[in-house]
């Protein structure tokens, strides 16, 4: 993702909020707009599909019509097996994430692998295991290798300032990072941020909602609109990916999703890279 900083990459784009499913008085209180308001992706008070469009974080939020599909019928307690044995018993995730965790964190996102048809349902849950699966290198890693090391504040973000001792580097599924990210993400998800970073590692809950958070407002759109997977890694790490600026990322992704596809019976369609 990605959200975050990718392990071979180390950055990433900047992630926006959730889409809201609840159009509740005390969510719209939350961001400060009335109840007949909704509050956008970035936190300001509005009518129209700039404001209650992708991204909405409450109030009279658009949500797409979804699908009958079940992720959990899709998410096998096999196919997920499979992705979470690859990583060896020294590795610092295992058994971290678990499936349960996984579909707990799914219920709170209702058009992630619910949208268009069963095909697309099935290409949009490879395409997010499979970036999964290369940001934590086979679900070996929770956090960013010297994640710590590194520096991912950015002090020009005023509306989500760095908590002094706090590090915003890569964490969970999609390595969200950065102040930014970790700000929005706590306020729409429900926990301290930019105050507790680290939360993101304790609970595999957490670090599945933070990565389906990142996908619905960057990557859902490019994947079920059929741009194809190469939009997604755009989406993901394009800044240091994508336009041959990092081919073995890139081919690391696709390989992980065309592999997943024929797990799923799918085709993964065309355009795969980007």
């Amino acid at each position: 993702m990605a959200a975050s900083a990718s392990w071979l990459s180390s950055l990433m784009l900047s992630i926006v909020l959730v889409v809201g499913v609840s159009a509740s008085t005390a969510a719209a209180q939350n961001c400060g707009c009335a109840a007949d308001r909704c509050c956008s992706k970035w936190g300001y008070c509005g009518t129209g599909k700039d404001y209650c469009g992708t991204g909405c974080q409450s109030g009279p939020c658009d949500v797409p019509a979804t699908n009958s599909v079940s992720v959990a019928s899709i998410v096998t307690p096999e196919f997920f097996a499979a992705l979470v044995a690859q990583a060896a018993d020294g590795c610092a995730a295992k058994g971290f994430y678990t499936r349960d965790a996984f579909l707990s964190a799914a219920g709170g996102y209702p058009s992630f692998g619910r949208t268009g048809s069963d095909d697309d349902s099935k290409r949009e849950i490879a395409a997010f295991f499979a970036h999964a699966n290369h940001e934590t290198i086979k679900f070996c890693y929770i956090e960013e290798i010297d994640g710590a090391s590194k520096n991912y504040c950015d002090e020009t973000s005023t509306q989500w300032p760095c908590a002094a001792g706090k590090g915003y580097y890569g964490r969970g599924p999609l390595q969200i990072s950065w102040n930014f990210n970790y700000g929005p993400a706590g306020q729409s998800i429900g926990f301290d941020g930019l105050g507790d970073p680290d939360a993101v590692a304790r609970s595999p809950v957490l670090a599945f909602q933070t990565a389906l958070w990142y996908w619905a407002n960057n990557v859902h759109d490019a994947i079920v609109s059929g741009q194809g997977f190469g939009a997604t890694i755009r989406a993901i790490n394009g800044a240091l990916e994508c336009d041959g600026k990092n081919p073995a990322a890139v081919n690391s992704r696709v390989a992980y999703y065309q592999q997943l596809c024929q797990q799923l019976g799918v085709d993964p369609g065309s355009n795969l890279t980007c």
